[in-house]
């Protein structure tokens, strides 16, 4: 049985390599041998006790090949017995060399009976000489002192970072401590920062309501005082007003007692006409003969027309063609736009005022009239403001209205119907208005009346004497051809037809469908049929036809049937027909085709400017007529006599 024993060696000491390399055979390991005590005897810190001379030299011995485990050395039980007899005689010092030879980490021991030992591993130890215990004696020595040092001096890095690894964790407790500390300070200076900073804003805020409230204090008494104020001066302003009335009432009331004392003295100076007047009555009692039979054949052509108006009146005069009743209407609105005139001339005169801003107003209220309900509404009340503004007499603004709505109305595309619902809307706060409007009428066109002026050269001195008498204009002193004075009496006629067949729920038209029944019996009756006649009746059905076939019907359609059978047949019998042919054509077109039964255009008012809806039929839109603002009024005395 053998023993195995396996040594291992510190791999170096000092710098110098102690383990041989694994592949070493037994020469290369006494030559690395002999290169160590060469080494060692040459740069070794402890004094050498020998020095050899020669290396050794092992005869006879083998050379064998080391395996990948390292340096090993077997021996069998009888070498083992035999070498540690021979080491007997060796000192006790020796043996302790020889048996610290190698310093080995680990100790394997084969006891295993299977394992066979070549024969001449079992001599590869020998005797070793006693100097060579030496060496490996100081070379362990050197090695323990080493490995001692080193140990100490780890085991001092060891304490020193043991040391220092508690003194770090010392400061960092410290060092957290006093984080926290600071931490801890700090929240309670940010608290306290806090607290002062929340009482200085809450001391700023306070203080900023404070003044808020004061200012809001004083703007209230500021509009309290400023109220104040304005009521005082809306107050003085309306004593003011009310003395200014006053004294307008006064003035008026004074204009017509001197007007009556002029009417008073012009009757008198009448009568006195009237006495020179009847000593003339035998040289025209010839005249009125013949205006007697004359006025006997209009008798006989009412009755055979189903007695259109009733009665027939006598004619006013030689050569004029027109009933009594309507010369008579005419003079009495002639006669009051005659003293509103004078009124107005001797209100300016006296008061050394100029009102011709509220004319101006006027001109452009109606300017902006348009064919829409709101519009209509509109322009009505802001002229219904002016004549009751204080500062304008209402003679003035009356005057100017009528004057302003003849005017605007010359225009072919003037919407007439639009124009005449303001009419009906101002006259119904102001009746007095509508004469003044149609007295405008009368002398801005004759056939407004009905009547018609026969040309004759012992009346008239020339033909445009005869033509200003019947409305022709005179521009730069050049008379208007006949074209432009047929669009103007068009023009006229239509106004006139919308007027009269204009109605508002609870707004009275005083000049309504029966004075346009009685204007189209006295003008087929009275008035001869030419162009300018044609033109002005065919404007009056245009606009009022509509109207007039829904109240009257049946009646309607009989006056229509004179028209056609008398009127147009007079016409058609002239010689001019060249220049009568177009308004033949129309006048003929209306009554065949009916068309009195086609509700003409704009005649209902827009419900918007934008909306292509109609405003309904007068029986079912809204009333004007309402007192919000303007109260009623007391009329001029002028009017009422």
């Amino acid at each position: 049985m053998g023993i195995v024993l396996e040594l291992r060696s510190p791999s170096s000491v000092d710098g110098i390599s102690i383990d041989p390399e694994p592949n070493w055979n037994f020469d290369t390991l006494v030559s690395e041998i002999n290169s160590l005590e060469k080494k060692l005897n040459a740069s070794s810190k402890f004094p050498s006790p020998f020095t050899k001379t020669s290396f050794r030299d092992v005869p006879g011995a083998r050379r064998m090949e080391r395996n990948a485990r390292g340096f090993v050395m077997r021996v069998s039980e009888d070498e083992l017995e035999s070498v540690k007899d021979e080491s007997d005689d060796e000192d006790h010092n020796q043996s302790s060399i020889v048996a610290r030879r190698f310093v080995c980490d680990e100790l394997y021991l084969s006891d295993s009976d299977d394992e066979l030992v070549p024969e001449h591993e079992l001599y590869l130890m020998h005797k070793m000489v006693p100097f060579e215990g030496a060496l490996y004696e100081l070379t362990n020595d050197h090695q323990t002192k080493v490995k001692e040092e080193i140990r100490i001096q780890v085991s001092a890095v060891e304490s020193g970072i043991m040391n220092e690894i508690e003194t770090s964790r010392s400061a960092i407790a410290r060092v957290e401590k006093y984080r926290e500390t600071r931490k801890e300070v700090e929240r309670k200076l940010d608290l306290q920062y806090q607290r002062k900073v929340a009482e200085a804003l809450d001391g700023h805020l306070t203080a900023i309501q404070r003044e808020h409230e004061l200012k809001s204090q004083i703007e209230e008494r500021k509009i309290r005082s400023d109220a104040a104020q304005e009521e005082a001066k809306r107050r003085g302003r309306a004593i003011q007003e009310e003395k200014l009335r006053q004294e307008k009432a006064r003035a008026e009331a004074e204009m017509q007692a001197k007007i009556r004392a002029e009417e008073a003295k012009k009757e008198a100076e009448r009568k006195v006409a009237e006495e020179a007047a009847e000593q003339k009555a035998a040289e025209q009692k010839a005249a009125e003969e013949k205006a007697a039979r004359e006025k006997a054949a209009e008798i006989s052509l009412a009755g055979s027309s189903g007695n259109l108006n009733g009665k027939t009146e006598g004619t006013s005069g030689k050569f004029v063609r027109a009933s009594e009743s309507a010369l008579t209407l005419e003079e009495q609105r002639l006669k009051r736009l005659k003293e509103l005139e004078d009124m107005n001339q001797t209100l300016t005169t006296r008061s050394n005022e100029n009102f011709s801003s509220f004319e101006r107003h006027i001109s452009r209220l109606m300017r902006q009239i348009s064919g829409t309900k709101d519009n209509v509404t509109a322009k009505a009340t802001e002229i219904v403001k002016i004549f009751n503004d204080p500062r304008c007499p209402n003679s003035i603004s009356i005057a100017a209205f009528a004057k302003k709505v003849v005017s605007f109305c010359e225009n072919p595309s003037s919407p007439y119907f639009a124009c005449s619902y303001v009419i009906l809307m101002v006259t119904s706060k102001f009746p007095q208005a509508m004469d003044v409007l149609l007295a405008e009428l009368h002398k801005a066109c004759i056939y407004t009346v009905p009547k018609h002026i026969v040309y004759s050269e012992m009346a008239f001195a020339s033909k445009e004497a005869y033509r200003k008498a019947i409305g022709f204009q005179e521009t730069e002193g050049k008379i208007e051809n006949v074209d432009n004075y047929l669009k103007r009496t068009e023009s006229y006629m239509k106004l006139y037809g919308a007027l009269v067949q204009t109605e508002i729920p609870n707004v009275r038209n005083i000049h309504g469908l029966e004075e346009g029944w009685a204007w189209l019996a006295r003008f087929l009756n009275r008035v001869p049929a030419n162009r300018v006649t044609a033109t002005a009746l065919n404007a009056f059905l245009q606009m009022a036809g509509f109207a007039l076939h829904r109240r009257y019907k049946t009646q309607f359609l009989k006056i229509l049937n004179v028209a056609h059978e008398h009127f147009l047949a007079k016409l058609r019998t002239k010689q001019d027909s060249s220049e009568l042919g177009p308004i033949v054509m129309e006048i003929t077109s209306y009554l065949d085709d009916k068309k009195y039964l086609q509700e003409p255009e704009g005649r209902s008012l827009l419900s918007n400017l934008l909306s292509r809806d109609r405003a309904p039929e007068p029986d079912h839109h809204e009333s004007y007529y309402q007192d919000q603002y303007y109260g009623s009024r007391h009329y001029n005395n002028w009017y009422h006599q």
